[in-house]
């Protein structure tokens, strides 16, 4: 558990926005001319190794770098299900990640094709985008609304990174109304590969999840998600063409833009229970707290 103080609300892993090392502080001057003091989210490197290969140099907050690499070894099709996972080694002082197999794995071709993919802090994906995806069909699982509106109001209000400094992503593992483990980082593609990550070594079942998110709903966000099983994925921000039309293809409930009692689901709506209330759903002001703390 990152933050105890969450433990009552049936969190398995809470935000920690009180770990000093996640920010540092900051003097500058606001637009009255005064001197401000806030606190920026960190920004560090972590290269991750598969075995004896160097894989890749990630930018990252600097937590959780276990299940960020092995999520970023499982979502490149580097690492299966299959695959036995022998150890993981964390060496701080270099920042480095090194992921060893049972069997000793060769993915030259893979690592000679990548893709530079869309996000504020760019991500890579090594070899075919749309590798694993033919013939995948994902589980019809049923959404109900009412759970849709209780996982936006506890995510939106538990004490986060995302809340406190901004100039950061936010991705949660939900089962039903109840949020499960919440990741953060400087890109939307990192926190979703921790929850991948955190999945795999608790032996997470996915068909009964969802994926809620606070960046938005592009292809590689959809492609993540579809390969590591899930559903379900729910955002706060919009949507690519692209990221529908394989939502669409997969069979995954893609729903975005839900604020308030709004939102929108442009895949998988036959899925979804209408059961909610929405005059027991408060609309969501305009002016969000999301902001960087003073």
């Amino acid at each position: 558990m990152a933050n105890g103080d969450n433990s009552d609300q049936g969190w398995l892993l809470a935000p920690d926005p009180d770990r000093e090392d996640l920010t540092r502080a900051v003097t500058g001057t606001d637009h009255m001319g005064r001197v401000t003091d806030i606190r920026v989210v960190e920004e560090r490197p972590l290269t991750i190794y598969l075995n004896a290969r160097e894989i890749v140099t990630a930018m990252t907050i600097g937590d959780y770098p276990e299940y960020l690499a092995l999520g970023f070894l499982r979502n490149q099709g580097m690492i299966s299900a299959e695959d036995v996972v022998t150890g993981i080694d964390y060496d701080e002082e270099i920042a480095t990640v090194v992921v060893r197999t049972a069997v000793v794995t060769d993915h030259e071709e893979k690592l000679a094709r990548k893709t530079r993919t869309s996000g504020c802090a760019v991500g890579t994906v090594f070899g075919d985008m749309m590798e694993g995806l033919e013939g995948l069909t994902l589980p019809a699982t049923q959404v109900r609304t009412s759970d849709l509106y209780a996982l936006a109001k506890k995510i939106n209000t538990v004490p986060s990174l995302y809340l406190s400094a901004g100039a950061i992503h936010g991705t949660v593992l939900c089962q039903g109304d109840r949020p499960l483990v919440y990741m953060e980082d400087v890109g939307r593609h990192n926190a979703v590969d921790k929850v991948s990550g955190w999945m795999a070594m608790n032996d997470a079942t996915p068909a009964d999840k969802v994926l809620y998110t606070t960046g938005r709903l592009t292809s590689e966000m959809v492609i993540k998600t579809a390969l590591m099983g899930i559903p379900v994925l729910v955002s706060r921000s919009g949507f690519t063409a692209w990221g529908v039309e394989i939502a669409q293809q997969v069979g995954l409930t893609l729903i975005g833009r839900m604020r308030g009692q709004r939102f929108v689901c442009l895949s998988g709506a036959e899925r979804l229970i209408w059961d909610a209330d929405l005059a027991s759903v408060p609309e969501e002001p305009k002016k969000s707290g999301r902001k960087g703390a003073a």
